[in-house]
C-alpha cells in the first residue's frame, strides 16, 4: 500500500536548503551514485545535496518515512527494494507498471511518485557508450528480480530479433516474459524462458541483471551461451563485477560492466528531479579516470 507522508514542517525556504536526495539500499557502501550526482549538480547549477542510506531489509517503508519528514525531494532505489519501492509509492509510471519494480522515486505533494530509469539508462550505455545496435540481435537476460524488470521493457523497445530470460527460480523468468509477451508482440521481438543451467542457445548480448555479483557467487549460466565477440554485460560494476568480467573474457567476450548504466540512469533520474538533462557521457569518462587513479 502507499507510504504516506507530510514534509518536514520546519523546511520553509527551498532557496537558502539544498533540495535532498539519496540512494537507499543493503549493501550500499559501495555506490558511486552521491559522486555522480554532485557532479551532475555542479555542471548544470543546481543546489542539492544526495548522500547514501543503508536501509535495513526489514526497515524499507520507515525509511521512506523518515526521509521524506527530513525533507527529501526524491531517492534511488538499489538491490534489494526495487519491487517494494513499486508496491509502496501512491502514483507509477507505466514503465514501473509493466516492471513492477521502481528505482526512482519523487516526492512532492505529499505523494511518492514511482518511476523507472534503469532500463534507458543500460540501452544508452550499450548502444552509445558501448557502440552496440541491439536492433536484430539476440539477447540474454540473465534473472528475473527488479533489475531485470525494470530493463525489459526498454531493451524490447530496441526490437532485438530475441530475448531469452533465465533465472534460478524458473517461475519468474516465466512470469516476467508472460507480463511483457503483449509488448515483444508489438515490436516483432522473439521472448521466451529458458534453464538457466541449459539454455541450449548463443547470443550476441548477454545481460547480468543477478545479485550474483555482489555476493561473490559464480557466474550462473554455462559458457556456451557466448559467441565470439558477444557483449557479456554485468549490471554490477567494480570488485563486484570483476568475476563476471574475467570469466567473459576468459571465453572470448566483450566484457563490460554497469558503471556507465550506473551514470545514465542516473542522469535519467536527475532530469525527472531537476528537469535538466546533465552531460552523462562527460560524467562517466570523468568516473572511469578517478577509478582508475
Amino acid at each position: 500500500m502507499p507510504c504516506r507522508w507530510r514534509a518536514a514542517p520546519w523546511i520553509t525556504d527551498m532557496s537558502t536548503t539544498p533540495d535532498l536526495y539519496c540512494v537507499m539500499g543493503n549493501p550500499i557502501a559501495h555506490s558511486r551514485s552521491p559522486w555522480i550526482h554532485a557532479r551532475f549538480a555542479e555542471l548544470t547549477g543546481q543546489q542539492l545535496h544526495y548522500e547514501r542510506r543503508l536501509v535495513a531489509l526489514d526497515g524499507f517503508a520507515q525509511a521512506l518515512r523518515d526521509f521524506a519528514a527530513a525533507g527529501g525531494r526524491g531517492c534511488n532505489i538499489t538491490v534489494p527494494f526495487k519491487l517494494q519501492a513499486a508496491d509502496l509509492a501512491d502514483t507509477r509510471s507505466a514503465r514501473v507498471q509493466l516492471a513492477g519494480a521502481a528505482n526512482t522515486l519523487v516526492f512532492a505533494n505529499g505523494q511518492i511518485h514511482a518511476d523507472n530509469t534503469d532500463g534507458l539508462g543500460l540501452v544508452a550505455d550499450i548502444e552509445r557508450n558501448a557502440g552496440v545496435a541491439l536492433a536484430g540481435r539476440d539477447l540474454l537476460l540473465v534473472g528475473a528480480g527488479g533489475a531485470a524488470a525494470g530493463a525489459l521493457a526498454p531493451l524490447i523497445e530496441r526490437q532485438p530479433r530475441r530475448i531469452a530470460v533465465v533465472n534460478r527460480t524458473s517461475a519468474r523468468a516465466q512470469a516476467l516474459v508472460a507480463s511483457h509477451a503483449a509488448l515483444a508482440s508489438l515490436h516483432k521481438t522473439e521472448l521466451l524462458a529458458l534453464d538457466i543451467q541449459a539454455p541450449r542457445a548463443d547470443f550476441d548480448v548477454i545481460i547480468n541483471a543477478t545479485a550474483s555479483s555482489l555476493a561473490g557467487g559464480a557466474v550462473p549460466v554455462p559458457a556456451s551461451v557466448l559467441r565470439a565477440g558477444s557483449l557479456a554485460y554485468d549490471m554490477m560494476y567494480g570488485p563486484a563485477a570483476q568475476g563476471f568480467l574475467d570469466w567473459a573474457t576468459q571465453h572470448g567476450a566483450q566484457a563490460r560492466d554497469g558503471l556507465g548504466m550506473l551514470v545514465e540512469q542516473a542522469a535519467e533520474a536527475f532530469q525527472l528531479w531537476r528537469g535538466q538533462r546533465p552531460p552523462a557521457a562527460q560524467v562517466l569518462q570523468e568516473l572511469r579516470a578517478a577509478i582508475a587513479k
